[in-house]
């Protein structure tokens, strides 16, 4: 599923990052492996992102949705 959501914690030394959005309550973990930028992959907190997410097949560091294919866009 796609959607659009806010980056609520991004912890650039360890490579992963929570994204919020009305359609994965609780949050959104996201691996530096699928922030879609140019150069180093992290995403600062605060910013807009479109995303895909799946329901996770056991948590994930206690998240029960992940992000894929992440990019930033410009804020609305």
């Amino acid at each position: 599923m796609t959607s659009r959501g806010v980056v609520r914690f991004w912890n650039s030394e360890d490579g992963w990052g929570v994204i919020d959005c009305e359609q994965t309550p609780g949050g959104c973990w996201v691996h530096f492996s699928e922030v879609e930028v140019e150069g180093f992959r992290k995403l600062i907190p605060g910013r807009h992102v479109a995303f895909e997410w799946q329901t996770a097949s056991g948590p994930v560091e206690d998240f029960a949705f992940v992000a894929v294919r992440v990019h930033p866009v410009d804020d609305e």
